[in-house]
This record gives C-alpha cells, structure tokens and sequence, in this order.
C-alpha cells in the first residue's frame, strides 16, 4: 500500500527481561492515523489501561516516527512519544527533534516501544537492528548533556544520536524532561518515567536508507520550501521564538509575577533585540532544517557570567516576567541549569512564580525556602529555587511533584496555582485573547499551547478575529487542533509546515511523493480522528468538562494593569466557547465524544469498541 516513507517495523524491548523484538506495523492503523503522535497515541490506548500509574511497572514509553522523519525535506526531525504522565497522572503526548528519530528510521524501525524496568541503572545502545544493554550506574548524577556525549562514546559512533534524562528524573521529579539531542520531549515528565524504569539513555545510529517514492518530485519539493522558508521564516532565523516577547507585551498578554497581571514593565531587557544584541552566539538547527531557529545565547558578564542556553519564548516568558526577574542572565542561567538537570522550564517558571507569590504574601518563610529570598525580581532565587526543585531540598521537594499533587497537599494554595488537568499555563495570559483559554482548557495533554492549539496568529497577529469575541473560537481551536495533530504525526516541525502545505486545508503533493499514498485530502480528517482518539482515551481516565475548566485567577480576577487592564475570562463567558467547541468535535457537553462522531471517524472499527 505504501511505496515509501515507513519501514513497517516497530523494536519492542523490554528492561525486566532484558529481551527485544520487532513487531510489524499495521498499514490499517498508518492509513487512519499517519504516524508518530497518532500510531503512539493507539499503542498507548492498546496497552496503558487506565489503572497504570505513572512509576508503574507497567507504565510504557512509546516512541513513534512519521512518514516524512528522516526524508531530505526540511525539518523532518520529529518522534512523537506517549506515556502515562507523573506530572499530571495521565495520558501525555510529546515530540522531540534532533537526529533521533531520522537515525531509528535508519536502523530499519518506525517506532521504538519500551516497556518494564531494569533491576540496575541501565542504558540501550541500537545500532541496525540490534540492540545492546549497559550498565549506567557509574552515569547515576550526569547531567542530560553529559549523558548525551557518553552516550556516543559507548556507542563509538559520533553519527549517533541520543535520548538521555538528568538527575532530576533520576530523582523523581514529575516535570522532568527526556533530552534529545539537546532539544527537549519538555512536557508532562517523560523523563522521570524513564527514571522509573532507570534507563538513563539510549543512542541509535543506523546506516540503512528510507525507501521514497518518488524521489526526483521529493528535490524538487525540498528545493522550493527551503527557497519560501528563507523568506517567511527570516525572523525565525534571526530571533527565534523570543520574537514573540514584545508582541505578547505589548498586547497585555504576557504573564506577570504570577499572571496577577499581563504586561511586564521590564520587557525591553528581554527582549529578541537585548537577546540578539548582547547574548547571541550561534544559531541552532535540527536534522535537515534550513529555519535553525535555536539561539545559543551566552552571559558575557556580571554575577551569570559564563552562563550558556538556547532560550525559547516560553522560557524566557515563565522565568522571566512571570517570576518578575528583567535580567536576562539570570534567565540563561536558570535555563542552563534546568537544561543540564533535565526539568522543564515552563513547569519551573510557574513553580517558582508560585512560591515567589507565596513568599510575599507571607504564606511560606525563609525556612522553607532553604533561606533563600524568594521575592519576585530576585535574580538569584531564581537560579536558586531551579536547584531546590532538582534536589528536592526545602519547599522543592514540594514543588518537584507537580501542581496537582501541590493543591491536594495545600489546598488553600489552589487560588494561586495556574494549571489544568495539573499542567502549568504557557508563557499567554488568556484574559488578554479568549481563544487561548479555550486551548489550555482542551488540550489533550493539560495547558499547552501546542497541542491544545496555537492561536497567537489568528487572534493576535491577522486580524481576522477579534481577540476578546467569544464566538467562532470553538471552530477555530478546533481546527488548528486538528492542523496540530496530523502535522505531529507526520514528523515534521510545526514551523516549516507551511512551507510544503500542511495547512487547515492542505494542498501539495509531499506526502504522495514520499509514500506514493495520497493523504492530503484527509489529512484534517484524520487530525479530528486523532485528537478524539485522545479524548477517548482521556474520558476512559475520568476527564468530563469539570477538568476542562480555567484556574480561578483567570476566571475570577481581572487584570489590574497594562493594555488589558479590566478584562477577564469568567467561567460563563469560558462556558460559551466551550460548548461551541464540544459541538463542533461532536463531544456531548460533558466533553464525551458521542457514538455517532466516533462511527463517523472511524473509531469504533479501529478501536473495537462496542457501541453500547
């Protein structure tokens, strides 16, 4: 059926028994579901029940490529990985960059599922097919980078690319992240789950081919997206993503010491143009990207002196205004120490934030804090509290399980927490565009931006909508959920999609000249498809609507400065997009997708579900 793109074999390896195997790929489920974060998110429905605890045994990480990772096309660097997450105690989805998922297709594998735990620290090495075991306990306290390059050097192959965790995950910490080839499966604490099962990394380098269909159409699409990227993505390349810092600001949408409120009066210190300017080293690109939107900024003087990181806007927003600090050493510095202990900056940033409030509202004191100060706009509590939530030292130990284990322990805290389904809020206020709030409170995963739906564009930059109507904002989350979906399952990054057409109403030949298979014109369809087959699986974990809901700052407190001064996102102005958006997926309104939506998805036949 398929001429090119997939390898039809998926590596299981099991850490208990030390034993893997290859399983074949089921062109059934390729043709509904694409590939990476769909193909991950039906594994995951297969064999994680619902009962399976995050540090269970039986708790797996499924890591799955798309049809387009590893082609000469720009950007396609992507794996997508499933798996029970300690962060919020359900099912997560993520992706990373970097050469890993090329070099598994290399190895002849479409995806890679491990599953049970190993008695010792361990660590995978996968070269063509065979797989090989080592011992990692002399590697217990590296940090993920330290870890990456040891990694080659067992491998004996610097090709190799790698997954490694840090110490946080070694400890446990619920938002600790998998590094892959530095850049980072951020979200939702992958990394400790890899820490459960103590598999500290595996490096994969393959010297096998990916069969194309048609190869000379596949040049002649690479030629021309990297000739539109060069012009469209120009800032990318640039600035990167911290681009976005002075917009955010300027509209009132940027979270505030705590988003109490949304406009932050030391923007101009950390800006792109400060970045660029006084901090900027190199740019960073992933596998086979023309756009290299990674900034290697490095501190070249003052108390961070020395300090080096690629900083993203979230980073920069969650570490810097929402912790109120406008040094942006002090952000590369917390950065590079999130980066070498593996946890995530936005997971961080909001933990700190939340205990800077705390601190200041007398709440917490110096004996919890381990001494430290921890006022907002301390610079150096921020790199501080980073170091207390890797070690587990004082209030960090705390913090270090997550929000929602955080509110059960205080619940008088819970006005102060900004997170759904236990995930922490992005670097976006959504009091100051609603659409926003619609996708942290939809996204498959808790607050995410990405999956829940980036709609800074729509609501912020085209002016096709208005940001503060209500109406309309369940279609539009909709469907850049489902552009989100089925561009995540391809294995390509989301900022050179366009480039080849994977819009919200795709066009373009690359995936029929990759896999001689046309997809295009259900593409969207089979995002929809994706995305419910998550809810499915997120109601069989007991999600309704009541964890669709905002934090009470949002829907309770107006914002009290700045160009949003005044506005606010009530629960009932909240309830009226999502109704519309539970409408338009064909969810009844306790966000359950009914039995006609999932016969009409193809669901019931895919997922052998009975309709009673």
């Amino acid at each position: 059926m398929f001429e090119g793109g997939y390898l039809g074999k998926i590596l299981r390896v099991n850490l208990s028994t030390r034993e893997h195997r290859v399983e074949r790929l089921k062109e059934n489920e390729v043709a509904k579901l694409l590939g990476a974060r769909g193909l991950a998110a039906k594994a995951y429905y297969d064999e994680i029940g619902p009962q399976v605890r995050p540090f269970d045994r039986a708790n797996k990480a499924i890591l799955m490529t798309g049809p387009l990772t590893g082609i000469r096309l720009p950007s396609t660097t992507k794996i997508g990985l499933s798996t029970k997450s300690p962060e919020t105690g359900m099912y997560l989805c993520s992706n990373g960059g970097g050469d890993f998922g090329p070099q598994l297709k290399f190895c002849g594998f479409d995806g890679l599922i491990i599953e049970g735990r190993a008695d010792g620290w361990t660590y995978l090495l996968i070269r063509d097919g065979e797989v090989a075991f080592g011992d990692a306990r002399p590697w217990q306290g590296l940090t993920t980078g330290e870890t990456l390059e040891t990694l080659k050097v067992a491998m004996g192959d610097r090709r190799a690319a790698a997954l490694s965790i840090g110490p946080a995950a070694e400890r446990l910490v619920r938002f600790s992240y998998v590094n892959v080839d530095t850049r980072a499966m951020g979200r939702g604490g992958a990394g400790a789950v890899l820490g459960s099962k103590r598999l500290k990394g595996i490096a994969v380098v393959g010297s096998g081919s990916i069969p194309v269909a048609d190869p000379d159409r596949v040049r002649k699409i690479r030629r021309a997206a990297i000739e539109e990227l060069r012009e469209t993505r120009a800032n990318h390349t640039r600035y990167g993503t911290p681009q976005y810092i002075e917009i955010i600001n300027e509209l009132g949408c940027m979270p505030t010491r705590n988003f109490q409120t949304a406009y932050f009066e030391g923007a101009d210190k950390i800006d792109a143009h400060v970045m660029r300017d006084e901090y900027w080293v190199r740019n960073f690109g992933c596998y086979q990207c023309p756009v290299a939107c990674g900034k290697v900024c490095e501190v070249k003087e003052g108390p961070f002196a020395g300090a080096r990181a690629r900083t993203e806007f979230e980073t920069v927003a969650l570490l810097g205004p929402n912790c109120g600090v406008d040094d942006y050493g002090a952000i590369v510095a917390a950065n590079q120490l999130c980066d070498e202990i593996g946890i995530d900056t936005i997971s961080a940033g909001n933990a700190i934030a939340l205990t800077m409030e705390l601190y200041e509202r007398g709440l917490i004191t110096g004996e919890d804090t381990d001494g430290i100060e921890v006022r907002f706009g301390n610079a150096q509590a921020l790199v501080d509290l980073v170091r207390l939530i890797g070690e587990r030292r004082g209030i960090g130990d705390l913090l270090a399980e997550g929000m929602a284990h955080v509110a059960r322990e205080r619940p008088e805290w819970s006005r102060y927490i900004l997170a759904v389904k236990g995930l922490p809020l992005a670097g976006y206020d959504p009091r100051g565009f609603h659409g926003n709030g619609l996708t942290y409170g939809t996204s498959s995963r808790g607050a995410c931006h990405n999956v829940g739906g980036w709609t800074i564009r729509a609501e912020l930059q085209s002016g096709q909508y208005d940001r503060f109507a209500l109406k309309g904002k369940g279609v539009l989350v909709q469907t850049i959920q489902d552009n989100r979906a089925y561009v995540d399952s391809l294995g390509l990054c989301t900022v050179v999609r366009g480039s080849m057409d994977f819009r919200d109403n795709p066009q373009g030949d690359a995936l029929e000249a990759v896999t001689g298979y046309n997809f295009t014109p259900r593409l969207m369809e089979i995002g929809a498809r994706i995305y419910t087959l998550e809810r499915l699986i997120l109601n069989r974990e007991g999600i309704r609507r009541k964890d669709d809901l905002l934090p009470e700052r949002i829907t309770g407190e107006t914002v009290p400065s700045g160009p949003t001064k005044g506005r606010i996102l009530t629960e009932e102005m909240y309830a009226v997009m999502l109704d519309e958006y539970y409408e338009a997926r064909g969810w009844d309104e306790d966000g359950v997708p009914t039995p006609e939506t999932i016969r009409k998805l193809g669901l019931d036949e895919l997922l052998s579900l009975d309709e009673n």
